[in-house]
């Protein structure tokens, strides 16, 4: 499914497109609360694999699979970061090259939930950058993230890819709110 909402009909977006697994409710949420709170890695990993069909039609349609990065902070508090475990995922499904280096995350944010969308936007300006500009330039990336709310985050990583010289940005959420 590709995403076109208000969010992204109403602001300008870095990503050509965008594909999500799930809306981000009932019992969905709940797993990916546990998934992403609890550790609960399995039950990110089954949710990705509940979608491999879906996942398997993104196939040749990107070069590199790039997870939306986390604070060295966030990382030692949760263990892990999320959107690289999906993207483990992906590049089992679709055989793609993963990349979990290309971009990083420098500086500190707050955390998205907490915020108006305004201050969302303005809180993750500048958030990322390149670690190394030759594994991105001219090639079609395909940018995950656990949860699409705004997109201000996934579309501040897709910018911070195209500024570097990628051909394309298709980002792919785990679930969007509905």
């Amino acid at each position: 499914m590709s995403i076109l909402c208000g969010t992204c009909s109403g602001a300008r977006m870095w990503f050509t497109k965008g594909v999500y697994g799930f809306y981000y409710e009932g019992a969905l949420r709940d797993a990916i609360h546990a998934f992403k709170f609890n550790g609960r890695k399995e039950a990110g990993r089954q949710l990705v694999r509940l979608i491999g069909g879906k996942i398997r039609s993104l196939s040749g349609q990107f070069d590199c699979i790039v997870p939306v990065p986390v604070s060295e902070k966030r990382l030692r508090e949760r263990g892990f970061n999320q959107s690289s475990i999906i993207s483990e995922e992906i590049a089992a499904i679709t055989g793609g090259d993963l990349n979990c280096r290309a971009l990083v995350k420098c500086g500190g944010t707050r955390d998205q939930f907490t915020l108006s969308r305004r201050e969302r936007k303005k809180n993750v300006r500048g958030a990322f950058a390149i670690d190394d500009r030759s594994s991105v330039e001219g090639r079609r990336i395909l940018l995950v993230d656990d949860l699409f709310t705004t997109g201000y985050t996934a579309s501040e990583a897709a910018r911070t890819l195209i500024a570097a010289g990628s051909a394309d940005v298709t980002l792919f959420a785990l679930a969007r709110t509905p």
